[in-house]
């Protein structure tokens, strides 16, 4: 009986030692110490381990550090290239200070001093830092070997990404192969510096797969500061070194993951569930995706297509653009004329890629646009700003690559993109009219390439066009005809007129589109079309009773009321028709063609004119 309760309590000793962790007392490791397989080191807080574990599914055996809490959550692999494949792993330190972890009489990976320490001590610090310490040779935080400078697939506060100029090693990270392998995986997460211009970059190999935009003297442009976030970047720029790091409030425990398909997590622990928060992500959207839409094209997550052409320039390949293959990018509508003179326009955007460009520190926006202009190859410029109160000037050269919308805390970043003169007048003319511009690819999108079947009328102006948006609102397209008696006056005339209009019985001007030759207005559709459709036709004036019928007159008369009287300015419509006056899909009335109208003076009671208006 005692030999068999002897036997199950050797049993039960004989498969602790295999299979479980047994935590050394402290954080600490000696020089005449060793962590084997099943033992671990915990940091003063219980915030980090360091043992051995087996990722995923798999059986091999890696030194690591993880979260206590959180087991799962692999922050640093020693041999990450290196398994061992059972459990007979062993951590030493050797005479001259160096880690070693071997299995047997072979290396599996070492810490590789290249000096020598009377008295090594390893400590596993709070911030999660393994360091190697000579307890003779000054103070405990003069470090002769960190994990801190080996970072794998997370960076933790406190660690440093690090680009030298010099011969030293960077600092970045590298995601794993997969979530069974912790080996070098294809993406890496590290500094790109280019003439003076810092950035963040997520590779793919060598192929760029995202990137975080210029710093901006606060943070990088293309990742806005979160204020309500317990954590802000800091950029240090040395001679030959070059680092970004976390400001961080200690109390809270947070980490930066590269994982397996090359995307960016911040989480933040929630330590009250043992769980994490995901506060940010990169790539947060499509947008995001490096040069999503090609040579000289823009995205906005905001709209369907993501995709579109910067202002003055088209696809390059439209099948391909309808196909939702942006790759192409987009070309100018016409090219440059440097010899008869550019100018630019400005454009709320994001910086382009930094491909072929100049950076000086000393020029002032107006010196930069001179310094732009005498070079024709000079695509676009822009302010950067570099640090605290130092901006400069910053040039592009050749096609313009990786421009996104803004996010909302950089709504005030522009670039200004060159433009001929011709094509310059005409964004100058659509600025002029105070309404929003539309593309005429969206237009002609909207409308089926301006199909004979989208024609639903034809007057004085020229034919209009009913189309929908690619967010299904539905409008109503006014094109001017090269053969319409009325021209860029009546054009000009409506748009400014109307656009500083507003009332519910008055038709409702959404924009204007003055690309090329082409001039229209883009009205809100109106369903049942003008009064003439009802009043004139045998089968629809049924439709309108006298309750209705009175409800349209008083409608009419409250918009003539408003334009005589109540508007900002005093108007005479002079081409007030059945033809001219909309009905909603309530059959409410509303008010169009301001082409002829004109403006008189606020005391004025009588004009004349000489001009014959109106039909």
């Amino acid at each position: 009986m005692l030999q068999s309760q002897f036997t199950t309590i050797l049993a039960a000793l004989i498969y602790s030692l295999i299979f479980l962790k047994f935590t050394i007392a402290s954080d600490t490791l000696s020089a005449n110490q060793t962590i084997r397989d099943g033992q671990t080191l915990v940091s003063k807080g219980q915030i980090f381990e360091l043992g051995f574990f087996s990722p995923g599914r798999s059986k091999d055996r890696f030194l690591g550090i993880w979260y206590k809490a959180t087991p799962e959550i692999v922050v640093w692999v020693a041999n990450r290239n290196q398994p061992i494949t059972d459990s007979q792993g062993i951590l030493t330190i050797s005479r001259n200070g160096t880690l070693v972890l071997s299995r047997g009489e072979r290396i599996i990976w070492s810490s590789n001093l290249s000096t020598v320490a009377s008295s090594p001590v390893m400590r596993l610090l709070q911030t999660g830092n393994l360091v190697l310490v000579d307890k003779t040779s000054g103070p405990s935080d003069n470090y002769i070997w960190q994990s801190f400078d080996y970072p794998c697939d997370t960076r933790l506060p406190g660690m440093q990404m690090v680009d030298n100029l010099g011969d030293d090693q960077d600092k970045y990270l590298q995601s794993w192969r997969n979530s069974d392998d912790p080996s070098l995986g294809d993406f890496t997460y590290r500094i790109k510096y280019r003439g003076g211009v810092v950035e963040m970059v997520v590779y793919n190999g060598k192929i760029t797969r995202c990137r975080s935009g210029p710093w901006t003297g606060h943070y990088f442009s293309n990742i806005p500061l979160i204020p309500t976030l317990p954590y802000k970047p800091i950029l240090v720029i040395n001679k030959d070194r070059i680092s970004v790091s976390d400001a961080f409030n200690s109390s809270l425990i947070t980490r930066i993951t590269l994982d397996k398909s090359g995307s960016l997590h911040r989480y933040i622990m929630n330590e009250s569930k043992n769980g994490w928060n995901l506060a940010y992500t990169a790539p947060r959207d499509s947008c995001d995706n490096y040069a999503q839409c090609g040579p000289n094209g823009i995205c906005r997550i905001s709209k369907i297509p993501v995709c579109e052409c910067l202002k003055r320039f088209t696809p390059r390949s439209q099948q391909d653009w309808d196909l939702q293959d942006w790759s192409g990018g987009c070309i100018r509508t016409r090219p440059l004329n440097c010899q008869n003179g550019d100018g630019f326009v400005k454009v709320g955007a994001s910086f382009p890629d930094m491909l072929q460009f100049q950076l000086n520190t000393s020029m002032s926006l107006n010196e930069c646009q001179t310094q732009c202009s005498k070079s024709c190859s000079c695509t676009a410029y822009a302010t950067p700003l570099i640090s605290d109160g130092v901006s400069g000037c910053l040039m592009w050269f050749g096609d313009l690559i990786d421009i996104r919308e803004p996010p909302g805390a950089d709504s005030n970043i522009n670039i200004y993109i060159r433009l001929p003169v011709s094509e310059l007048g005409e964004e100058r003319k659509t600025k002029d009219l105070e309404l929003p511009s539309f593309d005429l690819a969206t237009v002609a999108a909207a409308t089926d390439n301006f199909s004979s079947e989208n024609m639903i009328g034809e007057g004085g102006f020229g034919p209009v066009y009913w189309g929908s948006l690619s967010d299904g609102q539905g409008i109503a397209v006014k094109k001017l005809s090269k053969a319409s008696r009325q021209g860029i006056e009546e054009f000009k005339n409506e748009v400014m007129l109307i656009a500083k209009l507003q009332h519910r019985n008055l038709v409702r001007l959404l924009g204007c589109c003055t690309e090329g030759e082409e001039m229209m207005l883009i009205y809100e559709y109106m369903q049942n079309k003008s009064l003439d459709n009802f009043i004139f036709d045998q089968d629809k004036r049924t439709i309108l009773s006298w309750p209705k019928r009175f409800d349209i007159i008083m409608g009419i008369a409250r918009g003539l009321l408003y334009l005589h009287h109540d508007s900002r300015l005093k108007i005479i419509h002079r081409d007030l028709k059945t033809s001219n006056i909309l009905l909603d899909e309530y059959l409410n009335p509303k008010i169009s063609d301001f082409g002829l109208a004109r403006i008189v003076g606020g005391c004025q009671n009588i004009s004349r004119t000489k001009r014959v208006i109106g039909t």
